[in-house]
């Protein structure tokens, strides 16, 4: 169960948990409104012999909580893939075989003493701390990110909180999901309500809208938007796939017009998908709408394929369980929706992150097509987040569907597709001097991004061969004539993003 940051213990009492996971977060144990565990935490753990492991965040907070010390980091932190050398003789490690690893790190805190009682576990390669215990307590701490793909044996050091010193039971399922979310659909939506889903092609949306199928039947509307900001032939490719594998009632919506001329003149990234968002949620609301005066009933409800961390970058407003999140970015389906939405939403796999969608999505009750469980995410928003700037100047749009069709067909060529979590093209604001058919140029530079990951939380890029990227420069500068100058993004989430807006 996901609880908030700010939680009452008379709240967790309610719950009675097995164990207890303190998460990662921006704050640092020092401000004032930053979370606190509330008085009696760790008492009523200890009386109820509860194994408590703190996160990033949550291991400062673990620290100084318990009369240890936490301070900035010497040279501002450590960010992303790092070395840490652990020792066996404790309790998260005893399974381990070896003595080093590679995590996955963020953070600009770090403790510098522990708690009475509390021993190092772990440090980094610059000499941090980074794992704790008090295994008389049960109380644990993990500076890095276990959680991630990156930790390369972060799953087995949870697996031995979890299971081995809480000694809770392997007994969830990803079709625990399913019931659930199916008996919730049954709970909010009538017998006869109808319902719209705001379906793009890709994997969470597909899902979404095939698991609400199930329950609501001939009841669900699919409406796919093509509002212009499209990848090369997208809106024929994605409707093809619909009828052929999806067999989902699907109605096709051309935006592009509308959408284009409300982005004009838009350069700052939060502005474009909030302006995105709404106009998403106008163009349902015309469907609803039209329903209406065919049918005589308007359609209540409104199924995203949100998951969480659409949730966890947008930030939500208070009451959303978000209070103590800072907004990343703004997605369209979340932080970019009206305030005065007219739908009830139902996101069913908001709660989820990508890897166990795509899980939900194989089950044989739900059957989902690998033609689209296997494609690379593309964001809400489309090349409107890929085009730094205004989308609509001058050629932006043309030149990055051209460059990154030829991008994704070269990894496709070259058999590498499968093996990264998602390829694009960046439309880059500046131009460069370049020299084509012995004459000087002045042209568009284009940025090539790839990535492996396992649920986008991180990222890392992917280590192309330097024959691939030879050969998918000289294809992009020999195909997109108005392009000169390829460049390749090498940087990992954190400490950037996978998106560049």
């Amino acid at each position: 169960m996901l609880l908030p940051g700010d939680v009452t213990l008379e709240r967790i009492k309610e719950v009675a948990p097995r164990a207890i996971v303190l998460s990662g977060g921006p704050n640092s144990v020092h401000i004032a409104d930053a979370p606190q565990l509330s008085p009696g935490f760790f008492e009523y753990c200890a009386s109820n012999s509860i194994p408590v492991l703190g996160i990033c965040y949550g291991m400062q907070l673990l620290v100084h909580a318990l009369g240890g010390e936490v301070k900035a980091a010497d040279g501002g932190g450590e960010y992303g893939r790092m070395a840490i050398r652990t020792t066996q003789a404790s309790a998260l490690y005893a399974q381990d075989t070896e003595h080093s690893q590679q995590v996955w790190m963020s953070h600009g805190d770090e403790a510098v003493r522990l708690p009475q009682g509390f021993c190092s576990v772990a440090t980094s390669e610059q000499g941090a701390i980074v794992a704790v215990e008090c295994a008389e307590r049960k109380l644990f701490g993990l500076q890095y990110h276990p959680e991630v793909m990156h930790s390369e044996r972060g799953t087995a050091t949870l697996r031995q909180f979890l299971f081995g010193i809480a000694g809770i039971p392997a007994d969830w399922k990803i079709e625990n999901v399913l019931e659930e979310e199916m008996q919730k659909l049954r709970q909010t939506v009538g017998p006869d309500e109808h319902v719209i889903c705001a379906l793009s092609g890709g994997v969470d949306s597909t899902v979404a809208a095939t698991l609400v199928h199930k329950v609501v039947g001939e009841r669900l509307h699919c409406v796919f938007v093509d509002n212009g900001l499209l990848r090369f032939k997208e809106a024929e490719r994605v409707m093809e796939t619909f009828e052929q594998h999806l067999h989902l009632p699907v109605t096709k919506i051309d935006d592009a017009e509308r959408m284009l001329g409300l982005l004009k003149g838009l350069k700052d990234p939060e502005a474009k998908r909030k302006a995105i968002g709404a106009e998403f949620i106008r163009v349902f609301q015309e469907f609803a709408d039209d329903f209406k005066r065919q049918h005589g009933i308007t359609p209540k409800y409104l199924v995203q394929g949100t998951l969480y961390p659409d949730v966890i970058e947008s930030c939500p407003p208070p009451g959303s369980g978000q209070k103590h999140s800072h907004t990343i970015k703004s997605h369209h389906n979340v932080g970019g929706l009206p305030k005065d939405l007219k739908f009830s939403l139902i996101e069913p796999l908001r709660e989820l992150f990508k890897d166990e969608v795509r899980a939900l999505g194989r089950l044989p009750a739900l059957n989902v097509p690998e033609t689209f469980i296997a494609r690379h995410p593309f964001p809400g928003p489309g090349l409107a987040v890929r085009v730094l700037g205004d989308v609509t100047e001058g050629d932006a749009l043309d030149v990055l569907r051209a460059v990154d069709e030829v991008f994704i067909q070269t990894i496709r060529e070259w058999g590498l597709y499968d093996r990264i979590w998602q390829a694009f093209a960046v439309f880059l604001p500046v131009r460069s001097v370049g020299v084509q058919g012995d004459q000087r140029t002045h042209s568009h530079v284009v940025a090539l991004r790839a990535v492996t990951s396992a649920d986008g939380m991180t990222a890392d890029w992917f280590p192309f061969e330097p024959a691939f990227l030879r050969a998918v420069s000289t294809r992009i500068c020999n195909t997109v004539r108005s392009v000169n100058r390829v460049v390749y993004d090498v940087t990992s989430k954190p400490p950037g993003t996978i998106e560049w807006e």
